[in-house]
């Protein structure tokens, strides 16, 4: 019997802890990936403690994922063996239901999310549907590759859903494993980039990241330090802070956007008045689908945008997820096979 190396999750709150587990063919419109590299994001916090509903346990965490087709399921068309691929949170879609029909791929009622639905990518080799794959091009490491599945494309893909254009003021509220990203392609994308993040110790990373100008939100006030600069036209919450979103609300510019993916359950102070006078939009935003992630792969390897990794073999998964559920991470932590 064919075995690989898996980490296994055997209840709430357990050790991540190394297995053998059997390796299985594909069923049909699945591939086997054998995986080079697996991100390690901070909603993997939510699958070990299992706070998410409905888990089956032992749950493998991870959903950046980044190897090499290793076999096809039958029925499985467009994709070879050897094809370097990318899955992130986007984990597969029915493309039957209703959200699907309508090109809500995100919403679909049928969505599967790699460790919910099926094991994650702290492992060698993993099965996921075709649905879920993205191509990873040229030019781009296994490694590199991994943390854009999910932290890469979700702050990529809010950005170039919002209203901005080239050459407007763009803040990233939070400098960790997305907002480090935000700063990077809102430079890219051509934005004056503002970045905003507790105390002075991120303003030089920020500058080094491309952001034109560094808001201390222990030093002054968020909402008058964005109107000094000229009001924000965008801001992308990246931390997970309900009240340090709301403090940005008064510096964005007329018709400007807060856009959420700082996943957070705590209430949003804003008071309806708040918007209403500025016109403003305040909206969450998920990750994205395949597509979008082989979009945010190619903008990166166009535009330089790399994250910033600390790459741990395998078996040290139980160390890399320590140092970035304590923060210690500069600024993905990324396993390697």
């Amino acid at each position: 019997m064919a075995t690989h190396r898996a980490v296994h999750v055997k209840s709430a709150n357990a050790p991540l802890e190394l297995t053998e587990v059997e390796t299985t063919s594909p069923p049909p419109d699945h591939v086997r990936i054998a995986v080079n590299a697996c991100g390690v994001c901070g909603t993997d916090h939510a699958f070990v403690t299992g706070s998410f509903p409905n888990l089956t346990w032992p749950i493998t965490p991870g959903h950046e994922i980044a190897g090499t087709i290793a076999e096809l399921g039958s029925g499985v068309e467009g994709f070879a063996v050897g094809d370097r691929v990318a899955v992130g949170w986007f984990g597969g879609n029915c493309n039957t239901c209703l959200p699907c029909r309508k090109g809500q791929f995100m919403q679909c009622v049928k969505l599967e999310v790699p460790s919910w639905n099926y094991p994650g990518g702290y492992v060698e080799s993993v099965i996921v549907p075709r649905t879920a794959l993205a191509r990873i091009p040229d030019g781009l490491s296994f490694a590199e590759a991994a943390p854009m599945g999910c932290a890469g494309v979700t702050t990529y893909n809010a950005l170039r859903t919002t209203r901005a254009v080239a050459g407007d003021r763009v803040a990233i509220l939070g400098i960790g494993g997305l907002g480090h990203l935000g700063v990077q392609w809102a430079r890219a994308m051509g934005f004056e980039t503002i970045a905003i993040a507790r105390g002075a110790g991120k303003a030089d990373d920020a500058k080094e990241l491309g952001a034109h100008h560094y808001v201390d939100s222990t030093a002054s006030d968020v909402g008058e330090a964005l109107q000094k600069l000229g009001g924000a036209q965008v801001v992308l919450a990246t931390a997970a802070n309900s009240a340090a979103m709301a403090a940005t609300v008064p510096g964005l510019a007329p018709q400007g956007e807060l856009v959420i993916v700082g996943a957070t359950f705590d209430p949003l102070p804003i008071a309806p008045g708040d918007l209403i006078f500025g016109n403003f939009s305040v909206l969450g935003h998920p990750s994205g689908t395949s597509a979008d992630v082989e979009d945010t792969l190619h903008f990166a390897l166009q535009s330089g945008v790399r994250a910033r990794i600390q790459e741990r073999p395998l078996a040290e998964a139980a160390e890399a997820y320590a140092d970035m559920d304590e923060g210690r991470a500069r600024y993905r932590m990324v396993l390697t096979m």
